[in-house]
C-alpha cells in the first residue's frame, strides 16, 4: 500500500492545505485512535501524549487531535509547548501508548505537522503508518458516553524532561566556568534548554526564548545560525548552541565563530565514546560528508550510510545493533543516552567530550578532514518527474564526469517540502560550488 498522507516524518504542509486543518486532524486522531484501541492489550483504555511546539496553529490542530482520540476511545494527556524528543521520552517513561507531536520542525510558522511515536520511543514503523492510512478510508464514527476517552493536561511535563536530559550528562562531570549562549529558535525548547545547560552549572545567555506564534525559526535557531554566532562573540561565550523549533536538531559554535554542523557534532561523540569503549559501528545518510567516513575508517570504525531521514538512520542503528548515528543537519542519536534524535542531549553529549578530557572543540575534531560540500535547494512543481528532466540528467553527467573519484553528485527529492534538493562533494570549493549552480541552472 502506497502512501497518501504520511511522509519520511509525518504529516506536514502549509497550514489550511488537504491535511494541516482541523478537520483532517481530526479524522487523523480518530483513525490513530481506532489502531492503538485495536491492538491494545492492556486495562482501561490506551492513552496518548500530545506535545506541540509554539507555532499558532498549534492549538488548533491540538483540540482536533483530541477531539479525533477522545471519540475513538482514547485517553488525552497534553503536555502544552515541548520539544519533540520529549513527548518520546515522556511516552516512553509513562509507559503510554503512543506519543503526538505537532510540529514542522526547522520549518516557518506557516506550516505544521503531525507526528507519532510508538510506545518505546521511537518513530512508528511503516506499518503502523500504513495502518492509520487504511483507518483514514474508514467512516468516523463514535464510542458510546461510557467509553469516550479523557483528556488533561500535564503541568510538570517540561520539568520531567530537564532532569531527563541533565542525567545523560556524566553525575562525574558539571559546567561550572562555561559561558554559553542558547539559541532556541522561538520554539518547544524555549522554557526548557537554558535551564538544563544553567542547572549542570554553566552561565547561560539566552536567544530565540520570546515566541509569539509567529516567529519560529525565523532568522534564529540552528538554520539560522548566523545571530548565535554573532552573540557568541559578543558576549565572549566559550560556545553557542542552536536547536530548530522543536529541539531535535543542533548546531554549536565556538569562541572564534565556527559553525559545526551534524557531522563534526556526531564524530564529537563517537570519538569521545571510542576512547572508553569500543564503538561497533555508525550510520550516516547520502547526505553525511565524506570526510567522515574516511575519519571513522582511520578509527576502524565501520560507517554506513542510510536514506536521508533520521527515521532510517535509526532503522539501519536497529538491523546492525548499533548506538550512534546522525545526519549533517544536526540530527543526531546516541542510543545509549535517548531512543531517539535530541538536540539538547545530543550538545550535552559534545560537551561532556571536552569537559572530560579538557579540550575545546576545534581540538577535538582536529583528525576530522571534511570535503567541500555545496547543497541547493531548487524549488520544484509538485509531482515534477524530476528523474526524467534531459536537462538535469546530461548536466549530472557533465558534472559527474568532471569530478571523477574525487567527488560526488548527490540529488533527491525532500521528503517535506516541494523542493529538489542537489548536493555536490569536491576537494575543491570552487568546483562544488560551480558544479552545484550548474545543476540548479538546468532546471530552470
Amino acid at each position: 500500500m502506497s502512501r497518501k498522507y504520511f511522509g519520511t516524518d509525518g504529516v506536514r504542509g502549509t497550514v489550511g492545505s488537504d491535511v494541516i486543518n482541523p478537520q483532517f486532524a481530526l479524522r487523523l486522531g480518530y483513525a490513530a485512535g481506532k489502531v492503538l484501541c485495536r491492538s491494545y492489550k492492556g486495562e482501561g483504555r490506551p492513552a496518548v501524549l500530545i506535545g506541540k511546539d509554539t507555532r499558532i496553529s498549534g492549538y488548533m490542530l491540538e483540540s482536533s487531535l483530541e477531539a479525533g482520540f477522545a471519540s475513538a476511545g482514547v485517553d488525552v494527556l497534553l503536555a502544552g509547548p515541548i520539544p519533540t524528543p520529549a513527548v518520546a521520552y515522556l511516552t516512553r517513561a509513562w509507559r503510554l501508548s503512543a506519543g503526538v507531536v505537532i510540529s514542522a520542525s526547522h520549518n516557518p510558522y506557516q506550516d505544521n505537522g503531525i507526528k507519532f511515536f510508538s510506545s518505546k520511543g521511537t518513530k512508528l514503523p511503516d506499518s503502523f503508518e500504513l495502518s492509520i492510512e487504511a483507518a483514514l478510508e474508514e467512516p468516523m464514527q463514535c464510542v458510546s458516553s461510557d467509553k469516550l476517552g479523557r483528556a488533561r493536561r500535564i503541568p510538570d511535563a517540561s520539568g520531567r524532561y530537564i532532569e531527563f536530559c541533565k542525567g545523560t550528562f556524566g553525575s562525574d562531570l558539571d559546567l561550572n566556568g562555561l559561558k554559553l549562549v542558547v539559541d532556541a529558535a522561538h520554539g518547544a525548547a524555549y522554557h526548557i534548554a537554558p535551564h538544563v545547560f544553567e542547572e549542570l552549572g554553566a552561565s547561560v545567555h539566552a536567544i530565540g526564548v520570546e515566541p509569539d506564534g509567529f516567529n519560529i525559526n525565523r532568522d534564529v535557531g540552528a538554520m539560522h545560525p548566523e545571530r548565535l554566532v554573532k552573540e557568541v562573540r559578543e558576549k565572549g561565550a566559550h560556545y553557542g548552541i542552536a536547536l530548530d523549533g522543536d529541539a531535535d536538531r543542533v548546531q554549536m559554535v565556538d569562541a572564534s565563530g565556527r559553525v559545526y554542523n551534524g557531522d563534526e557534532l556526531l564524530f564529537a561523540m563517537v570519538r569521545e565514546r571510542a576512547m572508553r569503549q569500543p564503538v561497533a559501528g555508525v550510520v550516516g545518510t547520502l547526505m553525511s560528508n565524506l570526510g567522515l567516513e574516511l575519519s571513522l575508517k582511520t578509527m576502524d570504525i565501520p560507517f554506513e550510510r542510510a536514506a536521508v531521514g533520521d527515521r532510517y538512520v535509526m532503522e539501519k542503528l536497529g538491523e546492525r545493533g548499533w548506538l550512534y548515528g546522525g545526519e549533517s543537519s544536526g540530527h543526531l542519536l546516541c542510543l545509549d543516552a535517548h531512543s531517539t534524535g535530541d538536540g539538547i542531549i545530543a550538545s550535552l553529549q559534545v560537551l561532556a567530550a571536552l569537559c572530560r578530557y579538557q579540550s575545546d572543540l576545534s581540538d577535538w575534531v582536529s583528525d576530522l578532514t571534511m570535503l567541500p560540500q555545496v547543497l541547493i535547494n531548487v524549488p520544484i512543481q509538485p509531482g515534477l518527474d524530476w528523474k526524467s528532466h534531459a536537462g538535469l540528467r546530461q548536466a549530472t553527467a557533465d558534472v559527474e564526469q568532471r569530478l571523477g573519484a574525487n567527488g560526488r553528485v548527490l540529488i533527491r527529492a525532500s521528503g517535506t517540502e516541494p523542493k529538489l534538493r542537489l548536493m555536490v562533494e569536491a576537494v575543491d570549493d570552487g568546483m562544488a560550488h560551480r558544479c552545484a549552480r550548474e545543476l540548479a541552472d538546468s532546471l530552470a
